[in-house]
């Protein structure tokens, strides 16, 4: 899950001061990394060039927080062996959910001369902090990255509606990125239900049961140790129950999942860029490096691969869902690559095999 908190203060010092060391020897490097940036993030003059404002600007900055599904998080816990690939998988995820972010999202309103105009603009600096637990000390994988108000180059703060218009896309992005990724590191096949509910394969659901992260307190912050985490966790797993483990679905890993892609669109009157690439990003079962998939939109959709901020160009519902085209070709391949031979072929279900979209 992603989510945006504005912040509004230069203290810096709940997040540098944070080591995460339940997470220590596992991830590359200390808790504290930059996505863009010199010096020692865990100091709080280095930390404090992020936050970039103007004098007008009571905002300085945004904590974009980035979280692993439950189950990916899990993983962490109870696989030791495999933990350092999750944890690298996830931050990989977590920087493709930020280049799109500041490639889409990351614009500066312009006023000048009678025109109001958006204006794309990066960012000079972006810390992240990486985490393992959450506040009760059940395994909760995530990011904070913090990011300046004003951009570089720029005069003024970004327009805060363009961020949060894409927040959702790039946490589709994030996700589809962590599957495929997590899957190419270790033996786990994590995947997408229709419902969007995340699962791994073979993990039983007890699990996410036994840590379901829902408490009434929000509860202290600690400083956990690697040692402290996994007594912790040892503890818990004494009131570990069974409830089954889930099964990878019989779902083609190299198509995209067209029944659950015309789901997510269905009551858009209008549809923007963003919302394909949620869709996009979701329907693809077992994940697809954010790249992929944006590639992807961008070669079936040129007429919005050019939008970014919130005034962006829009597609019809059935544009959008090119049901007659996947009717007559079957389901779209996730590889971008494979995409012109699929606009070539009919359909031929005795030739490649693949069966009508369900």
């Amino acid at each position: 899950m992603l989510r945006l908190l504005i912040r509004r203060s230069r203290d810096v010092s709940y997040l540098s001061d944070d080591p995460a060391l339940e997470l220590e020897g596992l991830r590359d490097g200390p808790a504290q990394w930059w996505l863009r940036g010199t010096g020692d993030v865990s100091r709080d003059e280095d930390a404090l060039k992020v936050l970039t404002t103007s004098e007008r600007s009571r905002v300085v900055g945004y904590d974009v927080v980035i979280a692993a599904p439950r189950p990916v998080s899990i993983l962490v816990a109870v696989d030791p062996s495999q933990a350092s690939a999750v944890i690298d998988a996830h931050r990989g995820a977590v920087r493709e959910a930020m280049e799109y972010l500041e490639e889409r999202a990351l614009v500066v309103r312009d006023r000048r001369g009678g025109d109001d105009r958006e204006i794309q603009a990066p960012w000079a600096h972006v810390a992240s902090f990486t985490h393992g637990v959450n506040r009760h000390g059940e395994p909760h994988l995530h990011d904070h990255v913090l990011v300046g108000a004003r951009p570089d180059g720029a005069r003024g703060v970004l327009d805060s509606r363009a961020l949060f218009a894409h927040a959702r896309a790039a946490d589709a992005l994030y996700r589809s990125s962590l599957r495929a990724g997590v899957a190419r590191a270790t033996p786990h096949v994590p995947w997408r239900s229709f419902e969007g509910v995340e699962h791994v394969a073979g993990l039983d659901e007890g699990y996410r049961v036994l840590w379901g992260g829902h408490f009434a307190d929000r509860g202290a912050k600690l400083h956990w140790t690697r040692d402290d985490a996994q007594s912790a966790w040892e503890r818990d797993l004494e009131r570990f129950e069974t409830h089954g483990a889930v099964v990878v679905p019989p779902r083609s890993p190299r198509h995209l999942d067209e029944h659950s892609f015309r789901a997510a669109l269905e009551g858009r009157p209008t549809i923007a860029r963003r919302h394909v690439v949620e869709a996009w990003a979701n329907a693809a079962t077992f994940g697809r490096a954010a790249r992929d998939v944006t590639s992807s939109v961008d070669l079936l959709y040129p007429a919005i691969g050019r939008a970014r901020g919130v005034r962006e160009e829009s597609l019809s519902l059935r544009d959008a869902r090119m049901i007659s085209e996947t009717n007559v070709r079957g389901p779209r391949p996730l590889d971008a690559h494979e995409l012109d031979s699929w606009r070539q072929r009919s359909r031929d279900r005795s030739r490649d095999g693949v069966g009508r979209s369900r």
